[in-house]
């Protein structure tokens, strides 16, 4: 098994093109490009000095769970940088909504019909929303959100002709000790009935498996920023 953890001896620079490269050979290996796979590099938890070397080798595409631990860190980040793709990748309270519109280019974690009416009240007042993927919990884990399999299609229904939200694709995160590729294959099946061809999926300990079943966008933290403090 690939260890997980970035190689502290590495530099940031260097685990960044491994991590491409493992992508891009899983990809090939699949008869894909390897430029079909987007790389979100998680940095939940981490600061900006952890941050700063992956921006300063180029990667643009950044991950976070919290609305305020984002806001906290990423507009300096941006005002710097720029050109920097921000996705919520944990679960999103109404209450913090009108935040994470000003933050977020895309949500990750689409899962009720709460939520969807938010966003709707927030278009209706201007605000440009992002792009959205709806969260499945694959493995109909009590603790864990996201829409059980069986309620995906009717979800996605009114998301379409009730709420006229433009759902980009599907999200899970695979319970642990199961094989992920089950969940991965389960999760392409629900997108590709439902014309969806957006699939995130695959952490840093499956990443390639899920980019062999079709993701579209892959979510890595501790091997590129090492064990989270």
């Amino acid at each position: 098994m690939t260890d997980t953890n970035a190689n502290r001896n590495e530099t940031p620079k260097a685990r960044l093109a491994a991590i491409q490269g493992r992508i891009a050979r899983a990809a090939r290996e699949a008869g894909r490009k390897p430029g079909d796979v987007v790389l979100i590099a998680v940095s939940k938890t981490f600061g900006e000095e952890a941050i700063r070397p992956l921006l300063d080798a180029g990667q643009r595409v950044f991950g976070e769970n919290r609305v305020q631990e984002a806001a906290g860190k990423w507009p300096a980040l941006r005002d710097r940088y720029g050109n920097v793709e921000l996705h919520l990748i944990g679960p999103l309270q109404t209450n913090k909504l009108d935040e994470a519109l000003g933050l977020f280019d895309v949500f990750h974690t689409l899962d009720r019909p709460k939520l969807a009416e938010a966003l709707v009240k927030a278009r209706e007042k201007g605000r440009t929303l992002p792009r959205l993927f709806v969260q499945v919990n694959t493995g109909d884990e009590p603790q864990k959100a996201g829409l059980a399999p069986k309620d995906v299609d009717g979800f996605l229904m009114r998301c379409r002709d009730e709420w006229l939200l433009d759902v980009t694709g599907l999200m899970c995160i695979p319970p642990l000790g199961e094989e992920p590729a089950l969940h991965f294959a389960l999760l392409d099946k629900i997108a590709r009935r439902n014309g969806l061809s957006g699939l995130s999926m695959g952490m840093s300990g499956d990443f390639e498996t899920a980019v062999m079943l079709g993701a579209t966008h892959v979510r890595v933290g501790s091997a590129l920023f090492g064990t989270r403090p």
